[in-house]
């Protein structure tokens, strides 16, 4: 990790996310995102995001969050060449860009079936 985190008191640090094969989810999430996947103190594939500032775990046996309800969302920088890279990856597209606008938004869901979003600051 590059940075250092941000600490304090409310910030959202840690998630553990649903998987059917965890090496799977990993290698998803490195190649569409960036993540950081290294072993954690227990040996557990775990992750930090893209700027250092969120990390967490693949777990196995839990559902995977499938429906719309409470989505976490994921800032890129380009969202149209994101959701490429998605599909490419094994993601399904299942919000395409536009249904938020102005917003830059999509939704997606990962190898295990977790529906994530997509956003894009207007910069």
């Amino acid at each position: 990790m590059a940075n250092e985190p941000t600490y304090g008191n409310g910030k959202i640090c840690y998630v553990e996310i649903p998987a059917n094969d965890v090496v799977a989810s990993a290698a998803f999430f490195k190649k569409v995102f960036g993540w950081h996947i290294r072993a954690d103190n227990s040996g557990h594939t775990s992750f930090d995001d893209g700027v250092g500032q969120v990390s967490g775990m693949w777990v196995t046996g839990r559902k995977p969050m499938t429906e719309a309800g409470f989505i976490i969302s994921i800032m890129v920088d380009n969202a149209e060449a994101t959701l490429k890279v998605i599909s490419a990856h094994g993601g399904i597209i299942t919000q395409p860009i536009g249904k938020d606008f102005p917003e830059i938004t999509a939704h997606f869901t990962d190898p295990a079936g977790n529906l994530w979003g997509i956003y894009q600051h207007r910069g």
